[in-house]
């Protein structure tokens, strides 16, 4: 069984429409017979508006919250997805 790598950035995860057509695109892959490996980025400008958040909050956050604050982003989008 061949692995299929699938990379989706913020705009093509923009609204729920984009991500519903992004996991019909993954299944048909899987429908195929193949294994599927998806990522995902944050949801449009999600990570900008996270940056700004951080930065209002504290100009210089630490650099281990702010990952974490940025990761954030990426897991709304796998949820849903």
């Amino acid at each position: 069984m061949s692995l299929v790598v699938q990379k989706y950035g913020g705009s093509s995860l923009s609204c729920p429409e984009r991500i519903k057509a992004i996991a019909e695109r993954i299944v048909g892959v899987k429908k195929k017979g193949k294994r599927v490996v998806a990522v995902v980025s944050a949801m449009g400008d999600t990570t900008d508006k996270l940056l700004n958040l951080a930065h209002q909050v504290n100009p210089y956050p630490p650099k281990r919250e702010l990952d974490l604050l940025l990761s954030s982003g990426e897991m709304v989008s796998c949820a849903l997805l």
